[in-house]
């Protein structure tokens, strides 16, 4: 057995402006340790899977930015999408880019870049444990999380045998809920559905082809298609999980238990970061007096806060935000609705 990673790293991470730009996206930012994201993704991986079988999946922008970042993936390895087409297209391409120098029994194992993990090597245990089930199964295997509160920005998974070891068929997949269902959905049993996945690349590639016919003119290519033509043949852009996993009944989800969390918005570094006694999260020089539950990033000067609760603070380059918690996950609206000279900074 031949074991791959491949981590996707694409995106403009627009809900961590004005720190984030489409040259500088969240992925190449250190946010939560000294070390940017997708650094700390690979050296997680690092123990179980070689530099040489590693794929990075991103733009065609931030290439260069990448290889400079990663200079233990080889050059070849730095994949680039053409075009944004979703994430069925891109682990389809990377599961052809496997099977070419590889074979289709090659394992493939997809994480994200933007992720926090607080176990590593728990984490690593079950990926592990999740591709012996793909091995053994020939099923698409997902990790689901154990959730840690009823989160309403992520989907959710049931399983079928919800106290089953080794794995259980994925019995439906559920939407972002509400905070009411969110609650119910996970003292029923539902696990986060997390984004990471195990399978064998034949498996794979066998149920897209079965089950995604915007991809089905893009597998049709000859198998020593480049990436342009591969891209430019996808009819319509759609999510691995929607075109691939919720359609198929050939899905094992396995639990997961490793302080997962999705680095999505500012709010989150609230989650992951270390605190002072009242909550509140800081970087660089920051004064706080009868504060509770902030999130302050100063990169220049000093800030000072008084009385105030669940803000999002962030100085840098000369400009300042300040937006609440919750209004942090919904600031590409806001960028959107800045004037021209200050989008083209953004």
């Amino acid at each position: 057995m031949s074991r791959w990673a491949v981590v996707v790293a694409g995106g403009v991470g627009s809900r961590f402006w004005p720190l984030s730009t489409p040259e500088r996206p969240k992925q190449l930012l250190p946010l939560i340790s000294d070390k940017p994201l997708l650094v700390d993704s690979i050296d997680r991986l690092g123990p179980i899977v070689d530099p040489d079988h590693t794929l990075v999946l991103t733009s065609e922008n931030l290439v260069k930015s990448i290889r400079k970042l990663l200079p233990e993936i080889p050059g070849k390895n730095i994949i680039a999408e053409p075009r944004p087409a979703g994430t069925a297209a891109a682990l389809t391409w990377a599961a052809l880019n496997i099977e070419r120098r590889d074979g289709i029994d090659a394992t493939m194992i997809s994480v994200h870049a933007d992720w926090f993990i607080g176990d590593d090597a728990r984490f690593r245990e079950v990926l592990l444990e999740a591709e012996e089930i793909a091995q053994r199964t020939h099923t698409l295997v997902t990790v689901g999380v154990v959730p840690t509160r009823p989160d309403q920005g992520f989907g959710y998974i049931q399983p079928t045998s919800p106290d089953r070891k080794g794995g259980s068929p994925v019995k439906r997949f559920v939407e972002k809920p509400d905070r009411a269902r969110a609650e119910k959905l996970r003292s029923e049993g539902y696990l986060w559905n997390s984004g990471i996945f195990v399978w064998s690349v034949g498996d794979f590639l066998a149920q897209v082809k079965q089950h995604t016919p915007e991809l089905a003119k893009a597998l049709a290519l000859d198998r020593d298609a480049e990436a342009r033509e591969f891209f430019a043949s996808v009819a319509k852009s759609v999510s691995v999980d929607v075109g691939v996993l919720e359609r198929s009944t050939n899905v094992t989800v396995v639990p997961g238990d490793f302080g997962w969390d999705d680095i999505g918005t500012w709010a989150a570094l609230g989650r992951v970061r270390d605190k002072d006694e009242f909550g509140n999260v800081t970087t660089g020089d920051v004064h706080i007096l009868d504060c509770t539950d902030n999130v302050v990033q100063a990169d220049s000067g000093t800030v000072v806060i008084y009385g105030v609760d669940n803000l999002v603070i962030v100085v840098h380059d000369g400009l300042t935000l300040v937006t609440t918690r919750e209004k942090a996950a919904d600031l590409k609206r806001l960028v959107e609705s800045l004037p021209a000279s200050e989008q083209a900074k953004a």
